[in-house]
């Protein structure tokens, strides 16, 4: 332990072992990103320009059209720009940051789906009292809720993985940066921070 090299950054292989096909995956995966962007941009403006749908419903869904596009955010340009260029290598705070909005959206994502099963729960068991139930204000606390708990478990997550250390290899057989295969990489213990993943 006392010659390792520092690990600084990590090399995205991603898809490298296919390539005589970059730029039609370039096309396929950038097609898909705009398809999403587009089909939840276009649900969020449905959704805030037509007053029947401002219940509680599609307040959720609103949010996770945006989660959702967040979502692809993350990882999608960085796998674009990887597909057109020779060098697909990450820093490593590019890396966690990286993990850190993977955690975020991806914790928000589970907390709405949760927020909504609940709205419909309440919509279906007790219909006569549901519109007082779900009032303006219930909806947004829920909402705010869950940004500011995804947000926390996402920071916690973060200040663990950036507490590792990486030595040795820097290949990460994937396209985008997450903490198993970072994990695989450090040199540090990792049963007592991440024991889910080891």
């Amino acid at each position: 332990m006392d010659n390792e090299t520092k690990v600084l950054e990590f090399l995205l292989l991603g898809f490298s072992d296919l390539p005589n096909h970059q730029t039609l995956l370039f096309v396929v995966f950038l097609s898909l990103y705009l398809i999403t962007m587009l089909g939840n941009s276009l649900i969020i403006l449905a959704i805030a320009f037509s007053e029947r749908l401002h219940t509680p419903m599609y307040f959720f869904l609103g949010n996770l059209s945006l989660v959702d596009m967040c979502f692809s955010s993350t990882t999608i340009p960085r796998l674009l720009r990887d597909l057109l260029s020779e060098q697909k290598t990450i820093s490593l705070p590019a890396c966690i940051v990286q993990v850190y909005f993977l955690f975020f959206v991806g914790s928000m994502e589970f907390f709405l789906l949760a927020v909504m099963a609940f709205d419909r729960y309440v919509a279906i068991c007790d219909p006569l009292r549901y519109s007082m139930m779900m009032s303006q204000k219930l909806c947004l606390g829920l909402v705010s809720g869950s940004w500011v708990v995804a947000a926390l478990n996402s920071t916690l997550h973060s200040i663990l993985l950036s507490r590792l250390s990486f030595c040795g290899s820097i290949t990460i057989h994937h396209f985008f940066c997450d903490i198993p295969p970072l994990l695989k990489l450090s040199c540090s213990d990792t049963s007592m921070i991440f024991p889910w993943a080891t």
